[in-house]
């Protein structure tokens, strides 16, 4: 399952267990190539990119996904609704992934949202960029929103840990 995007049909790579089209990889690859050329991008909105990317093409049910998917949407739920910091966020992640066989498969939704890495990958500069991939990140976000009271209660079980600098939450 994917996002949805409407893109061109390519040959070309896709990710080991992301499941996309290959038009979709190489838009993906493009705005992440954006984001690494630009500092400001990258550090305020690169996070978003990933996380939004990896929760609307969520694989199938297999422990690499199921880690993937859990740690991206304990990610968005930290910064979208808890306002913290991207390094914070990074951090959950790499808590989340430390604990295997902690979460168990989501069904992903239905449909993924009604934006995708495509509007992202037609912003025409910077702040079109930036504001495009907050808006792709929260509707991507919102369509898991069955599960958010699960998400919720894996991002207190990190966040309740005793090494989770409090100073390094928010921005």
């Amino acid at each position: 399952m994917g996002c949805g995007a409407f893109l061109p049909d390519i040959d070309g790579p896709t990710h080991e267990y992301l499941e996309s089209s290959p038009a979709c990889w190489s838009a993906y690859s493009e705005v992440l190539a954006r984001e690494y050329a630009d500092r400001k991008l990258f550090e305020s909105v690169h996070r978003l990119t990933v996380d939004a990317y990896a929760i609307q093409h969520p694989g199938r049910p297999s422990s690499q996904c199921i880690q993937s998917v859990a740690g991206h949407l304990i990610s968005l739920c930290a910064v979208l609704e808890n306002g913290s910091s991207n390094e914070w966020a990074t951090k959950v992640i790499g808590a989340a992934v430390r604990n295997k066989g902690r979460f168990t498969w989501l069904v992903p939704p239905q449909s993924m949202g009604p934006l995708t890495v495509a509007c992202a990958w037609k912003a025409r500069d910077a702040e079109e960029h930036e504001k495009l991939v907050r808006d792709w990140a929260a509707s991507a976000w919102a369509a898991w929103s069955p599960h958010h009271p699960t998400v919720r209660g894996w991002l207190s079980l990190i966040e309740g840990r005793p090494e989770a600098p409090a100073a390094a939450r928010r921005q």
